[in-house]
């Protein structure tokens, strides 16, 4: 157990845990949404749905929730796809925050694609799209490193 002054040291940096989903349509594209202009993190970037996990949530009703919360569909969670260290400015005190992000295979189960604020555009895309998107700087900074990673592999 770590007493006080030991968990001071210990908490230097901050860290959060956040969850992203991978969802393919029929015709085998992927959705991305486009992140507000007025974002403070990757701006007008585009990323796979989802979000921060909230205190002691379970990172599965997370997704589901920040997938509802995002794009008004409600998914099934079906594997892990990958893994990621991210960081960024928090908006709340400007401190480097570093950041899980987990990034996980689902299906939709029902609902009508409606965006949230959070949001400016969605597209549905074949992964040669999505390369394009990387080779010009469109794609935020998680999803650059798990296709990077993953070599495109989706």
């Amino acid at each position: 157990m770590l007493n006080g002054e030991n968990m001071n040291e210990y908490n230097k940096d901050k860290w959060g845990l956040t969850v992203r989903g991978i969802i393919k349509n029929n015709d085998d594209e992927i959705l991305l949404l486009k992140r507000h202009h007025k974002s403070r993190n990757d701006p007008e970037k585009w990323e796979f749905p989802g979000g921060k996990v909230d205190k002691g949530e379970y990172f599965e009703a997370a997704l589901i929730r920040e997938f509802k919360e995002e794009t008004n569909l409600d998914i099934n969670v079906k594997e892990l796809y990958d893994a990621v260290e991210n960081e960024f400015i928090s908006c709340k005190d400007g401190n480097i925050v570093k950041t899980v992000q987990i990034i996980m295979k689902v299906n939709i189960k029902s609902g009508e694609l409606k965006l949230s604020h959070e949001h400016e555009d969605y597209r549905w895309l074949k992964i040669d799209e999505i390369k394009g998107l990387y080779n010009e700087n469109l794609l935020s900074s998680t999803v650059e490193k798990v296709l990077k990673k993953q070599e495109f592999n989706i």
